[in-house]
């Protein structure tokens, strides 16, 4: 199929072809007809990818001060590594489609259905079921294409609370603004439409607003005039501007404790006095309403009861529908162009100001579906050399697929061939750039594949162990991210899928990736230690950092939780330093809603301890890792893998290191070379299976 993407280093806008979405629980399938570019976000994204490294760290300050702390903590060659891979990563275009159900695996939608959702500008579409809503009869998909932008301005208006014969102002008589003088207006409200564009007033003028052109008129006086003197009820500012006046021309222009919306992009430098004495209240509209952004809601498709929550991004969607059904809005004379798919150039030099414009909708092709199979194809060959053994077939394309695993194994000589992902863009991406001869949406087309050999999966945790599982019943090798599984259950159905190849000729290799038992510093560290007799004290100090509780990480169905997910790194680290099973553990845990801070205790078989203070409450500028091992007398301690020293320690004095090397590449390369001399995997079974269940057991102590 193909699809609009952005480069945001370079701010090009390319049409490319993507596989197709598969359709899965709780999400609409859709074939688009229409889709509505909206001019001043994308016209944002372009500019800020042609804009200048410097240019791009001043339009985002809060991720300067993340950059800075990433150089104190990983070294400043990381940090570049990470801001460059962070900024090549295209990003789909367009979140107002209107189309065709082609499959539903949610309630209340079926095949043949027309709707509209917040998809991007595809041919096909996938979307979850509470940001999609049925098209009634009468309205076109033209007209419906504004739904999503619409329900921008509604959701405003929704929190401005009207009521019939208030006066109000809207700043801004752009898109946006022009949708929510037609709802105001549909309110029974008088309107002033502020903007320096006669074009957009003349617009405006024509749905019932009065206008005030602020390049000849004063916008304060003009919201006076309307309200009769005292001031308007209330504002919504609608424009695009780092200026501050359209926040101050509001304060003033409103009565006492008037009410002030912004759904768009301004200055905030407030000033007290504006507000202080009206009493004004002031409030930032989020997107479309409730539910946006809340993974229960749009992705696990946990509805708010009508009855407590009136309004969600849902119905606001269907309200707007119903009032263009109605005639109450009509979005006929913002359209200002129309272009097929295939004329995305000429489109965007429009949205960049090649000429004035207000709506911009793409046609896709009107063809019927059954006649258009391509699009929804799951597979797209990119061609390429064929490279030498293992072949790979990457499932997962995240950012430690990106930035960690694909370059890693690219380093290793490996053959890149397929790579699987939900969406299609970011394995693309992926594909390109590391020389991957194909991509895919389709799971299975990695796992049923003869020429795939080995299946390295960086996934969702709650996905690794049954895709563990099908690999290895396929005969394939398998590099899992951490963890390998969620729960002692998906272990005991690894240890069968294990169980099931014993007598293999060639036996399929299994690897979790605990790569810092491979890093440089630790390979250097166990030499060390094996010249020491007797038990030893082992601390890890993780400075995790704080991750919100609505994350996918800590979603205990999703990511495990902390513990499975990331703590397991330093017990496997501690088993690995120690050389010995883990005897006992012991956990205390900070009374916290996540249970992401705590203190682990570890006993080892040989007598050696091991305690890991994993925490999420420290600040990023402190280092993330820090390993110290106290035995024969001395203490090395490790900070962030990039400095060692020794502490009276003979022969040792110090080990550091250019740039941090947690051992990633060091990992994937031992993996591949097992593979192809035919040996065991580089970490024995039996510790990826203890260090698995020791992790699944403290984490349920943690919560318990």
């Amino acid at each position: 199929m193909k699809a609009i993407i952005q480069h945001l280093d370079t701010g090009q806008t390319e049409l490319i072809e993507l596989p197709a979405p598969r359709c899965r629980p709780g999400h609409v399938l859709i074939r688009s007809t229409k889709s509505l570019i909206s001019a001043g976000t994308e016209r944002m994204l372009v500019e800020f990818g042609k804009a200048s490294l410097i240019d791009k760290a001043r339009k985002q300050p809060e991720k300067v001060r993340q950059v800075f702390d990433k150089i104190r903590t990983d070294g400043l060659l990381a940090t570049i590594d990470a801001v460059r891979s962070k900024l090549a990563q295209p990003i789909q275009l367009g979140y107002c489609n209107s189309g065709v159900v082609l499959e539903s695996g949610a309630e209340g939608f079926s095949v043949g259905d027309r709707v509209v959702s917040n998809g991007p500008h595809a041919e096909v579409v996938i979307v979850p079921q509470h940001l999609c809503a049925r098209i009634p009869d009468g309205v076109s998909d033209e007209q419906a294409s504004f739904t999503v932008m619409a329900s921008i301005g509604l959701q405003g208006i929704r929190l401005l609370q009207p009521t019939i014969g208030e006066r109000f102002a809207v700043i801004g008589a752009g898109l946006i603004g022009l949708l929510t003088i037609q709802l105001l207006r549909a309110n029974g409200c008088r309107v002033l439409a502020v903007d320096f564009d006669q074009r957009k007033l003349d617009i405006a003028k024509s749905m019932g607003a009065e206008v005030c052109n602020a390049s000849a008129m004063d916008p304060v006086a003009s919201g006076l005039n309307i309200s009769g003197g005292p001031g308007v009820d209330g504002v919504i500012i609608t424009a695009s501007t780092s200026s501050n006046d359209p926040v101050s021309q509001a304060a003033r222009m409103c009565r006492k404790r008037g009410r002030i919306i912004l759904i768009g992009v301004t200055g905030l430098e407030l000033n007290r006095s504006e507000f202080y004495h009206k009493e004004l209240s002031f409030q930032v509209s989020c997107s479309y309403g409730p539910g946006r952004y809340d993974p229960g809601y749009e992705e696990r498709g946990i509805d708010y009861p009508l009855g407590f929550v009136r309004w969600t991004e849902q119905r606001n969607f269907t309200a707007v529908l119903d009032l263009m059904a109605s005639g109450r809005v009509d979005v006929g004379p913002l359209i200002s162009h129309r272009f097929a798919l295939d004329e995305v150039d000429r489109a965007y030099e429009v949205v960049a100001g090649a000429e004035p414009s207000i709506g911009i909708v793409l046609r896709f092709a009107d063809e019927s579906v059954r006649g258009n199979v391509h699009i929804r194809s799951s597979v797209v060959d990119l061609g390429g050399p064929a490279g030498s053994k293992p072949t790979i077939g990457l499932i997962g394309s995240g950012n430690y697929a990106t930035m960690v695993l694909a370059p890693a194994l690219k380093a290793g000589g490996a053959c890149l061939h397929t790579v699987a992902c939900n969406g299609g863009l970011s394995g693309l991406h992926v594909a390109r750039k590391f020389g991957f001869r194909a991509v895919t949406t389709e799971v299975r087309t990695i796992i049923d594949d003869p020429v795939i050999d080995t299946v390295v999966i960086a996934t969702r945790h709650n996905t690794h162990a049954g895709l563990v599982c099908s690999a290895l019943a396929a005969g394939k090798h398998v590099f899992v991210e951490k963890p390998l599984a969620l729960t002692h259950a998906d272990i005991d159905a690894v240890e069968s899928a294990l169980g099931a190849i014993a007598s293999a000729e060639r036996k399929p290799v299994l690897m979790v990736g605990f790569n810092r038992r491979f890093a440089p510093q630790i390979v250097r560290l166990v030499a060390l230690l094996s010249a020491v007799p007797g038990p030893k004290a082992f601390v890890a100090t993780i400075n995790a950092g704080a991750i919100p509780p609505e994350h996918w990480t800590q979603d205990l169905c999703v990511g495990g939780g902390r513990i499975i997910g990331e703590a397991c790194h330093f017990i496997d680290l501690l088993r690995f330093l120690a050389g010995h099973r883990i005897a006992s553990h012991h956990v205390v845990c900070m009374a916290t809603p996540t249970a992401d801070s705590l203190s682990i205790q570890l006993r080892f078989a040989e007598g050696s301890i091991g305690t890991i203070n994993y925490l999420a409450n420290g600040p990023k500028s402190f280092p993330k890792e820090r390993i110290e091992v106290f035995a024969g007398g001395g203490v090395i301690q490790l900070d962030n893998f990039r400095r060692m020293t020794g502490f009276g320690w003979r022969g040792f004095s110090r080990m550091n290191l250019w740039r941090q090397d947690k051992g990633q590449k060091a990992c994937a390369a031992a993996f591949l070379q097992a593979i192809r001399n035919g040996t065991p995997g580089p970490i024995p079974c039996d510790q990826i299976i203890e260090v698995s269940r020791v992790s699944i057991d403290i984490s349920q102590s943690a919560r318990s």
